[in-house]
């Protein structure tokens, strides 16, 4: 059985943020050109102060310890479809023997991880493999 070093809370409340942070943009587009009704950008989507910045998400990965960083990445691996939930196990160890530098840095190059993570811990769930 797989046993998940991050709380669920926690790691639903991660995957919120992160969502949130990926799916904004940074700044307006000043002069787009075109029709003007066509490339309006939903202001929903640009950072507002009092946003969490990507640099707060990226304190937060880092302040998790190393087996939670590294659970994190083995279920983005299994959300992706590199592995499956079985192999939960040798999965975390290698998530283990390759985290070198920053996991915010991996994690965060990836545009879908959020969904990906959120993947990966529904199969893990499904697969009977988490208790």
């Amino acid at each position: 059985m797989a046993e998940l070093a991050i709380d669920s809370g926690e790691l639903e409340a991660l995957i919120v943020r992160m969502r949130a942070l990926m799916a904004r943009e940074e700044t307006d587009i000043s002069d787009p050109g075109g029709n003007p009704s066509d490339d309006e950008v939903p202001a929903a989507l640009q950072e507002l102060s009092g946003d969490m910045t990507r640099e707060e998400l990226v304190q937060e990965i880092e302040g998790l310890n190393d087996d939670q960083q590294d659970a994190l990445v083995a279920l983005y691996w299994i959300g992706r479809g590199d592995v499956e939930p079985e192999e939960w196990d040798k999965t975390l160890e290698l998530a283990r023997s390759r985290h070198v530098g920053p996991t915010s840095r991996y994690l965060l190059s990836h545009p879908l991880v959020p969904d990906q993570i959120e993947d990966g811990w529904e199969k893990l769930r499904e697969s009977g493999e988490l208790e």
